[in-house]
């Protein structure tokens, strides 16, 4: 039972992730930060110990030694539920367990700018959340399936690899299938959800052009498709989605996307100003006529200026919710600039007080910030202030049971030996 006390204690303490590797001590990250949770370094043995304990399927226990890298998801009463990844490193096991929390987060405890309760309420095309490993999209996108779930009668399906948060029928039904235990891949199971009668359809990843096609098509034919890339804003997500396809391919794709997206979420996790946890800031696109306009055009580059101005659908950059955070004294500036998606031009426009209100702050129009001409002048498309109102989005009208191994160390632990001590006591 060591590897469970000491699961729990990095559950206990906030930690987002447990790193366990052979030679090492077991690590854990909290706000951010590894921080060492016991005093001995594991054994090479020690830590095959503890995949095979991890492991959810007698197959998988069996082919333990011919594993290379391996997905699955573990749970303990009284412990938690984790996303587990086993891989090889210096022909010896190493694991990662990403903490999944019990309960399915809201916009609200996540933090989220409220267009997203908006956005969960479109009736047909992609909405696509991205960042980084680590930045918080599962979390958002079961969010996003819970704010459906508990509004809407409709049938939501997801495809996951491992499946995280379980989600309870409430006025929905949802189907969770996980990739390698009720379906062989994503590609095969998002080509068999179009026949499954699918209202909603989530996807853990869109790895590949063949699924990056059948998304476009759920979203062509009158689905909610959600899914991720792991892109660090709304520019370089179309740019990716594009670039996945040959050449001769990559117009027609343009125009596809053009007419499916949605909205586009990007995310970061930055450290709280005062050293304990951490604040998501987030980009939002929510796809305009004339953000529409550019993408079929193909002027993406301009996209991040129209993002910047179209407060009055919900949309802000990064750089605005920097400022924003900053504002609110919840993150450093140095921590900010070090973040923005242009560090330079976030300083100078911080330190000249030009810093953008986001939505997340209010929607009244800043009339200081307003731009005006002179008279017999226009100002420039784009260029005009911020409604106080926001234009109608377009809106609609059980559970996956964890595998736990049986505890192969119950009474005494004898594969982690008398040293292997926690910080935490034994």
């Amino acid at each position: 039972m060591a590897i469970e006390r000491i699961l729990k204690a990095a559950v206990d303490r906030g930690a987002s992730d447990v790193h366990i590797k052979a030679g090492d001590v077991v690590r854990a990250r909290i706000d951010g930060r590894l921080v060492a949770l016991t005093r001995q370094a594991l054994t090479p043995d020690q830590t095959r110990g503890v995949a095979l304990h991890l492991l959810a399927t007698e197959a998988a226990k069996l082919d333990l030694d011919n594993l290379r890298d391996h997905d699955c998801s573990w749970a303990a009463a009284g412990v938690g539920r984790f996303r587990v990844n086993i891989l090889r490193q210096r022909a010896s096991f190493s694991i990662v367990l990403r903490v999944i929390p019990e309960n399915v987060p809201t916009f609200a405890s996540l933090r989220l700018p409220p267009v997203l309760e908006r956005i969960a309420h479109t009736e047909r095309g992609m909405v696509l959340v991205t960042g980084v490993t680590g930045s918080g999209k599962s979390s958002t996108m079961a969010a996003l399936v819970h704010a459906i779930n508990g509004v809407y009668d409709k049938h939501i399906l997801t495809l996951e690899n491992p499946i995280e948060f379980l989600h309870t029928d409430l006025k929905a039904s949802v189907t969770q299938r996980e990739v390698g235990v009720d379906t062989d891949s994503f590609r095969n199971g998002l080509r068999a959800a179009l026949r499954q009668d699918p209202d909603v359809i989530l996807i853990g990843e869109m790895r590949d052009a063949e699924t990056i096609d059948t998304a476009m098509k759920a979203a062509e034919t009158g689905h909610l498709l959600i899914s991720t890339l792991h892109t660090p804003d709304a520019q370089s997500t179309i740019v990716r989605i594009m670039a996945m396809f040959p050449p001769e391919e990559q117009l027609v794709v343009r125009m596809r996307l053009a007419e499916s997206l949605h909205a586009v979420v990007s995310q970061r996790l930055l450290p709280h100003k005062s050293g304990t946890g951490r604040v998501v800031a987030a980009e939002v696109m929510v796809v305009s006529s004339t953000i529409r306009d550019l993408i079929a055009e193909g002027r993406i580059a301009e996209i991040r200026d129209y993002i910047a101005d179209g407060a009055q659908y919900g949309m802000q950059t990064f750089d605005q919710h920097l400022a924003e955070l900053v504002a609110r004294d919840e993150v450093t500036f140095e921590v900010a600039k070090a973040a923005a998606t242009n560090p330079a031009d976030f300083e100078l426009g911080f330190r000249m007080g030009r810093s953008r209100q986001t939505p997340m702050a209010t929607a009244a129009v800043d009339t200081a910030r307003r731009p005006t001409a002179p008279a017999g002048e226009v100002v420039p498309h784009g260029a005009l202030g911020r409604g106080a109102s926001m234009p109608p989005l377009a809106t609609s009208p059980s559970s996956h049971e964890v595998v736990s191994s049986p505890d192969p160390f119950a009474g005494g632990s004898a594969a982690f030996g008398s040293g292997f001590e926690s910080l935490f006591g034994s």
